[in-house]
């Protein structure tokens, strides 16, 4: 029973700190550059990952892999993280935060496509349809979304859409790999960072960041990068019924819309709600197809 409450400990924390992800990033976007704070947040999450390995397990696991390994988890990375969160970032500066959020959690129907095509894993009627009404929604927020009054709600959206397409692909190629989670992830955020980096170099003009920006990147990186993913990985490797845990990431855009609200003042507007209800009806539509054919 304490086991199982240690679980939900992890993955409820997870669940509310992925929340602020979309408010934070939008806030910190609307005075850095993108692939700044894309660099900073990696980095300081890579590094965190490293030191906190240090000091409760030791290093000796990351002898474990050869080069090829590494270089499987820098792939991974590369695509699950930084063309991921280059991608979102972009549509968090021409989109609410609102909008990017709802857009961004069409990753778990991208995993049930990638599953079809890659693991060979059958779509069904029930599932067809889940797909549809979710990618309706899609079509809603693009065609009746307002975005900024500088920005472009259509690119917006596709960058959003293309994002969780990578992060759906990122996490159907992590089922035919057993690697330890901190492992990969400190890799994964250390490749970004250097993405990031080069990216920025070419293309961004540094910025200083105050007291307060720094607080924010801080719990950017530690925090939603570092402390969600490896909570939520342990809480998904802990449970007896890992169902029910990963249904909790459902309440992930409901939340964020509570929080741009408060601390953006950003108002849903009705294209916004109807994109929710059809993305959000069509994963719960396929997570009913899923409890059945376990139960």
């Amino acid at each position: 029973m304490q086991g199982q409450v240690r679980v939900y400990f992890y993955a409820v924390s997870a669940v509310l700190i992925w929340s602020t992800l979309a408010a934070m990033a939008k806030s910190l976007l609307t005075v850095i550059p993108t692939f700044e704070a894309l660099f900073l947040s990696s980095l300081i999450a890579s590094v965190f990952l490293l030191v906190q390995q240090g000091v409760r397990r030791g290093l000796r696991v990351f002898r474990a892999y050869d080069w090829r390994g590494y270089l499987a988890m820098a792939a991974l990375g590369f695509i699950g993280l930084f063309v991921y969160s280059g991608l979102y970032f972009y549509g968090l500066t021409q989109l609410t935060s609102q909008e990017a959020c709802i857009l961004n959690y069409l990753w778990p129907m991208m995993i049930v496509l990638f599953a079809a095509l890659l693991l060979g894993e059958r779509i069904t009627l029930r599932t067809a349809a889940a797909l549809l009404l979710s990618f309706s929604g899609v079509l809603v927020l693009t065609l009746g979304g307002e975005g900024r009054a500088d920005g472009n709600a259509v690119l917006g959206a596709l960058a959003c859409v293309l994002a969780a397409l990578c992060y759906g692909l990122f996490c159907v190629l992590n089922r035919k790999r057993n690697v330890d989670a901190t492992v990969l992830m400190t890799v994964a955020w250390g490749v970004t960072a250097l993405c990031a980096l080069s990216v920025m170099l070419m293309a961004e003009t540094w910025v200083a960041l105050s007291w307060t920006q720094w607080a924010g990147m801080l719990w950017f990186g530690i925090f939603i990068n570092a402390v969600g993913y490896l909570w939520w990985t342990m809480a998904l490797q802990q449970a007896q019924n890992a169902a029910m845990v990963a249904n909790l990431a459902y309440f992930v855009p409901l939340l964020s819309l509570v929080v741009s609200a408060v601390t953006l003042g950003e108002e849903m507007s009705r294209a916004a709600l109807l994109a929710l209800v059809l993305i959000m009806g069509g994963i719960l539509l396929q997570n009913v197809r899923r409890g059945r054919k376990s139960g």
